[in-house]
């Protein structure tokens, strides 16, 4: 999970927005990984970049 932490740093850096395959990719190593390493993904983003949480939240309608 470092890593895909890593991977958003560097395109949010880039100025890029996650979306597409990245999205994707990361949102499925996401929903098959361990509970706690999901948790260590989210608390790693809150702690270097706060404002990629928003690509992880789900629309509530």
């Amino acid at each position: 999970m470092d890593e895909a932490v890593v991977v958003v740093m560097n395109t949010l850096d880039r100025g890029q927005e996650i979306h597409g395959w990245l999205m994707r990719t990361l949102q499925q190593a996401i929903n098959d990984s361990d509970p706690q390493l999901a948790e260590h993904f989210f608390a790693e983003l809150e702690q270097h970049r706060p404002e990629a949480l928003r690509y992880f939240r789900k629309t509530e309608f």
